[in-house]
């Protein structure tokens, strides 16, 4: 029981980013977002490391609406050995109403600030992040981007005062017969 409350702490302050100079505060979330809009599959382009993700490649998000008004969310990516992986989680927005604020949880009931910081007007490119810097996410539509895309990005991050030297480029080309 003791260790189940020590660990309960641990990912409590993990999830909700203790480290102040760290934090996104001052990056705002969008605006005007359009959650039904936002819904749909997503491929992750890079990353930063975390070891919830090591190794994998071919990593997509799917995103649905559920009749409560939460998102199903649905993450898969392929291991080293060519398994599937696959975790499903629920992400909830959260005020202001159109805020690409969003809290998301794949281990309730712990929460963990989704922060859609950069939005194509088209809706086909995204850079997230969480309450701290130490995770950043660049999304987007299709599997791969171009050299526009990817310049675009480094420029926003480092603008923002994140490092570009972490950053992970997820294998997205081939054909993937178990995503």
């Amino acid at each position: 029981m003791k260790l189940m409350v020590i660990f309960s702490v641990v990912a409590a302050l993990v999830m909700t980013g203790c480290s102040m100079k760290n934090r996104t505060d001052n990056i705002p979330a969008v605006t005007g977002f359009d959650l039904p809009r936002y819904m749909g599959k997503w491929y992750e382009i890079a990353r930063y490391p975390h070891w919830f993700e090591k190794g994998l490649s071919h990593v997509s998000a799917t995103y649905s609406l559920l009749p409560d008004g939460k998102v199903q969310v649905v993450n898969k990516g392929i291991l080293p050995d060519g398994k599937l992986r696959l975790i499903k989680g629920v992400a909830v927005a959260c005020p202001p109403a159109g805020s690409g604020e969003l809290k998301v949880s794949f281990f309730r009931p712990f929460y963990g600030a989704y922060r859609i910081v950069y939005l194509s007007p088209e809706y086909d490119f995204a850079i997230v992040t969480s309450s701290t810097k130490d995770y950043l996410w660049l999304l987007s539509r299709k599997k791969e981007i171009n050299a526009e895309q990817k310049d675009f990005f480094l420029n926003w991050i480092r603008e923002h005062g994140f490092s570009s030297v972490p950053l992970i480029w997820v294998e997205q080309s081939g054909e993937s017969a178990k995503q």
